[in-house]
């Protein structure tokens, strides 16, 4: 979008300029959590190369455990009386959330939650009693609410000019549970549960925004165990199915129990439709390779809707949307070959976190996922970057073949310490190394604490910025960001990306204008 003539446009034809908004409003982009803002073209490849720290702002907030601040959701074209704004929105894990001038990083607003009572337990980094989840924000005609879940579970809705409440906080899910990124979809506001922290099962809970003194719902995946900890929580298809991959247990889906599995249920009421386990789901749990590690994202392909999906053990599924099981509940439409983490290491190896997914001008699909440690040594990437043998962003386009989609590797990006969940901008890929110390259990077995693990943090994080075509380092950030961060995201609007750490700070790259 071209932001010298949109001022202009936007004077006369104040109430359009909302359609044409690059707005990235939730985490990974959309219902569909594919990490691609179609729109988004101000920074691409070909300038790329110029893109620079614009602002950094330092917040107000404390970590807890290793938790500090949320990804950015940003909204262009908030009106004000002194005219159109663009907000980003940030969560920190002391339950704050903070209002941000998007083109200058200057902090709007501060808003602190005060939570009722306290974690049965002493906080640790599996259950660090944190505002978690990533906010969302939610267009309605031309206002702007924030909704954000604090540490106690309720679910807070405020106004994004000045961070007041628009309506009185709603206990949405259980105090001090772990709680992970807000999605809305046909007005249902969505969340996932996991850990067993607090107490709280695993599981996904639903709101339906529309109606009057609603109650969440809530489909259980299992009695223990099955925690959903995909960091985009879960997918909603264009035609309202709801996803979401689970954690290691005890496998009796009889009873009600579904781990390591992909769920599929209906918007709303969340009642099971179908379900996907693979086949070696006991080793799975066995081997702590869960797949509740990764958020399953949905895309279209020759007109059907393509659910992708994995997990630590480093295999990409493709599932029907209309119904993931394949008829028995264990066949999927296409599995791929080990790809990563062929070692079948629980901890910093395998996919964390989530895809993206674009598809470019030539109509070609792409997959874009986050690769703990090196690639399998059987496959084989047509165009590499130098060895990664931390971790990488792979990219694969999906083909047909004999009628059903299949990813074929295309390229892997330089080594990345550790990969983060990428996003993409128009057809720029966008993903950080975090610089965190991964590794969670010592030489003699027992587990580090978030004390020794942020002692240990393997250096800074790092911005850098993909050729979609080939791989191709176009844009780094050096040692521009002095410290690391953990579980974090980062989300691009308006022609500049916004990257938080774990020393709370936000910051903002983009062209100079």
């Amino acid at each position: 979008m071209n932001r010298k003539v949109l001022p202009a446009v936007c004077g006369l034809l104040v109430l359009l300029c909302p359609l044409g908004a690059d707005d990235w409003l939730s985490y990974g982009h959309d219902p569909q959590r594919t990490g691609w803002s179609p729109k988004e073209t101000d920074i691409n490849r070909e300038n790329a190369g110029s893109i620079s720290l614009i602002w950094k702002t330092h917040l107000d907030n404390q970590p807890r455990e290793l938790n500090s601040l949320t990804e950015a959701v940003v909204s262009e074209w908030v009106v004000t009386d002194k005219g159109m704004k663009e907000i980003a929105v940030v969560g920190g894990a002391s339950d704050n959330l903070f209002g941000l001038e998007a083109s200058t990083g200057k902090l709007l607003w501060k808003k602190t939650f005060t939570a009722e009572g306290k974690p049965r337990d002493q906080p640790h980094w599996l259950c660090p009693a944190s505002l978690n989840a990533t906010p969302l924000l939610r267009k309605e005609d031309l206002n702007v609410s924030v909704y954000a879940i604090s540490s106690d579970g309720k679910l807070h809705v405020l106004n994004i000019l000045n961070g007041e409440d628009v309506k009185p906080p709603l206990q949405f899910v259980p105090p001090f549970s772990k709680n992970w990124s807000l999605n809305v979809a046909d007005d249902v506001l969505y969340t996932t549960v996991s850990q067993g922290c607090n107490g709280a099962r695993s599981g996904v809970y639903a709101l339906d925004l529309t109606a009057r003194d609603a109650k969440p719902k809530f489909f259980q995946a299992a009695k223990d165990g099955a925690g959903i900890w995909g960091r985009a929580g879960v997918a909603v298809s264009e035609a309202g199915m709801v996803f979401a991959g689970t954690g290691d247990g005890s496998y009796d889906p009889g009873k009600g129990e579904f781990p390591d599995t992909i769920l599929q249920l209906s918007a709303k009421d969340l009642k099971l439709v179908d379900y996907f386990t693979p086949l070696n789901h006991n080793y799975l749990t066995r081997k702590d390779l869960d797949m509740g590690s990764m958020s399953a994202t949905v895309f279209p392909l020759n007109g059907r809707e393509v659910v992708a999906a994995g997990g630590k053990e480093g295999v990409v599924y493709l599932l029907d949307a209309k119904g993931i099981g394949g008829g028995d509940h264990k066949t999927p439409l296409y599995k791929s070959p080990v790809l990563v983490n062929e070692q079948a290491d629980f901890a910093a190896s395998g996919f964390w976190g989530s895809f993206a997914t674009m598809e470019d001008d030539k109509k070609t699909r792409w997959l874009f996922a986050p690769a703990l440690g090196p690639a399998a040594s059987g496959v084989k990437f047509p165009l590499t970057n130098g060895d990664a043998p931390n971790g990488s962003i792979m990219a694969f386009r999906i083909e047909e073949k004999d009628g059903k989609p299949a990813v074929v590797p295309a390229w892997i990006s330089r080594n990345m310490n550790l990969p983060e969940p990428p996003i993409v901008a128009g057809d720029l890929v966008l993903a950080i190394s975090n610089g965190e110390f991964a590794r969670q259990s010592k030489d003699n077995g027992g587990l580090y604490n978030s004390a020794e693990r942020i002692a240990k943090h393997a250096g800074n994080t790092v911005l850098y910025a993909f050729d979609s075509r080939t791989g191709k380092q176009l844009f780094s950030s050096g040692e521009t960001m002095t410290s690391w961060t953990h579980f974090s995201g980062i989300s691009v609007s308006g022609g500049r990306v916004y990257v938080t750490t774990f020393d709370s700070t936000v910051y903002g790259f983009g062209e100079k204008q």
